[in-house]
């Protein structure tokens, strides 16, 4: 396979500005529907753990047709893979790309207008172990990959036919491990989302406690260190993953090992993370071990969203009873935070969830206990509230909801 040029990457895609991925959705317990009878609408790929070593019970990622109402879920098709753990589509929605937890690998795909199923274009080796997290850069010609287990972050670019060049550039994330015993080894990446305006990669690393600033070179994919590369955190607190304000310059992470929530500033100018405030993510009644998950703020900016998994880590179990959605209130003068309440989840280890791009719902994914819990959010407090949906599949971590003829649903 040849590399495009940055100029033959432009022309073969038009750039366009779109909303971040609207993730969501469940698994339908019916069987396979025929591609035939599929209506133009609502696709939802769910990726899932698969391997014995993390006790997963799904099958890969499975492509589904969804209801307008969204408590209709029929499957189209299971693409049979390996940890498929976290799902992201190029700009022109016509791609799809899968990172592979404890593999080295990232694959690709192509989307089929109108019905949303996927054909394989073949896989890339990521320069590391353990790929945990991906992103398209803006001008849609780099795959950003975080390699967690290897310390480092990798860009991928990609080609005509949407499928992925080699590794064109690999950064190693600096920094003494922090004081955790196990999960604090070395450097230890897990998100690599660009900031609202494009111009950075921000890297939450629970490793060596500290929260990375990119930037990437999008003629040659080189990535460096950006003019501040850091901001340092609390020892042993873990950021694991981080949400931008949609109009204040503000962004919130979730740090896994404190269970913690932390405020910071964000200077878009400079590409400069400067700390305001740290919260527990958890309920003040929560006495046993939690690890913080995932983090979303609402499109209208007025709520920040954490979850909470039970248990020490992924080697536990979790439970017995349900874990948790914080909810959390802006303030719209300078971004703190205000504890609104905690929701169950119904469910065990909600690893991943996500709103609807409108924010009127939000779906809660409990890996362990095998299910995607829908919940209403209300628009004056923010609160949830069960809808009554809870969509049966093995081991959920990440969910995205596509319209093939129209990009993202929002």
């Amino acid at each position: 396979m040849t590399r495009p040029t940055a100029t033959a990457a432009l022309s073969r895609r038009a750039v366009v500005a779109l909303p971040v991925a609207a993730m969501g959705g469940a698994h339908a317990a019916s069987a396979a529907a025929s591609p035939a009878d599929r209506r133009e609408g609502t696709v939802a790929y769910v990726g899932s753990r698969t391997t014995a070593a993390r006790e997963g019970k799904g099958k890969g990622i499975e492509v589904h047709d969804v209801s307008a109402d969204g408590t209709t879920w029929r499957l189209l098709q299971t693409v049979k893979l390996d940890n498929p753990t976290f799902l992201a589509v190029d700009h022109t929605r016509r791609y799809l790309y899968a990172v592979h937890g404890d593999f080295t690998y990232v694959s690709a795909y192509r989307i089929a207008p109108g019905t949303g199923l996927l054909t394989a274009l073949g896989r890339q080796e990521t320069g590391g172990r353990n790929p945990a997290h991906l992103a398209v850069d803006p001008s849609n010609r780099f795959l950003i990959v975080a390699n967690h287990s290897s310390g480092t972050v990798a860009s991928l670019p990609l080609l005509d036919d949407g499928s992925l060049g080699p590794v064109v550039d690999l950064l190693p994330l600096p920094g003494d491990p922090g004081p955790h015993r196990t999960e604090q080894t070395g450097s230890k990446p897990h998100h690599v989302p660009f900031s609202p305006d494009g111009r950075h990669v921000v890297v939450p690393d629970k490793g060596v406690d500290r929260v990375f600033t990119l930037t990437l070179d999008a003629d040659s994919g080189k990535l460096s260190l950006g003019p501040r590369p850091w901001v340092a955190t609390r020892e042993m607190t873990g950021p694991r993953h981080i949400a931008f304000h949609p109009h204040l310059p503000f962004a919130y992470t979730v740090d896994e090992l404190r269970s913690t929530v932390t405020t910071y500033a964000w200077d878009a100018g400079r590409g400069a993370l400067e700390p305001l405030q740290i919260l527990p993510s958890t309920s003040p009644a929560t006495t046993g071990d939690s690890r913080g998950g995932e983090v979303a703020v609402s499109p209208d900016g007025r709520f920040v969203y954490v979850s909470n998994r039970s248990g020490a880590g992924d080697s536990t179990p979790g439970g017995p009873e349900p874990d948790t959605i914080g909810v959390f209130e802006v303030s719209g003068r300078d971004g703190t935070l205000k504890p609104v309440g905690w929701t169950s989840t119904e469910g065990i280890r909600p690893r991943f969830f996500c709103l609807s791009p409108d924010g009127r719902r939000l779906y809660a994914a409990n890996e362990r206990s095998h299910s995607i819990v829908v919940f209403d959010v209300d628009r004056v407090n923010g609160r949830l509230r069960p809808t009554g949906t809870v969509v049966r599949t093995g081991s959920p971590v990440c969910v995205l909801l596509l319209r093939p003829t129209g990009g993202f649903i929002g």
